[in-house]
């Protein structure tokens, strides 16, 4: 597959929306909102555009693919706040699923994220397919999501080693993720 990865642009929202959309219609487990989180997070304060990023087959120069990655709070038991990002969502169409697509999202979003200094990451999703990235358990580090999910199912990455050693508390999404 012949594509590359771009920050997305505004004039691109309208189609990203849709590959988000038409990426989660048969997910398992999914609200099927994912596409109007995406809106709602491009209009929060949590929005940095370095890190909504999209992937263009080269050739036909169609969105396939999209990554947003959006400021949060991890929130100690003694009210200290550390930020955070949070991976949500990234979508593949259905035809180019399987194919580096979102591999290849979620690895240059990282090293983004990385190179502006951020420190972690967190994402709720498949600990056998984040797991790959280095993703672990949140719990690791103490660190809990505002809500009842399974325990593997949530976790986060240090962009830099050592980051999450002194860090624990619960996870505060913004507004936006809750519509």
């Amino acid at each position: 597959m012949n594509f590359l990865v771009r920050q997305e642009q505004v004039n691109d929202y309208k189609t990203t929306e849709n590959v988000v959309k038409t990426a989660f219609e048969s997910a398992e487990h999914s609200d099927k909102d994912e596409h109007n989180l995406v809106a709602r997070i491009r209009k929060s304060d949590g929005f940095i555009p370095e890190l909504s990023l999209v992937a263009v087959n080269k050739e036909s120069d169609e969105i396939l693919g999209h990554i947003l990655l959006s400021e949060i709070l991890i929130v100690s038991d003694d009210n200290e706040q550390v930020d955070s990002l949070a991976l949500a969502p990234v979508s593949v169409l259905p035809d180019y699923q399987n194919k580096g697509i979102g591999k290849a999202l979620i690895q240059i979003a990282l090293e983004k994220s990385n190179e502006l200094g951020f420190q972690s990451v967190i994402v709720m999703g498949y600990p056998e397919y984040y797991q790959r990235f280095g993703f672990r358990k949140s719990s690791l580090w103490q660190i809990k999501a505002p809500f009842e999910v399974p325990e593997d199912v949530f976790m986060a990455i240090e962009l830099q080693k050592g980051s999450l050693d002194n860090v624990s508390g619960l996870v505060k999404y913004p507004s936006a993720f809750f519509g």
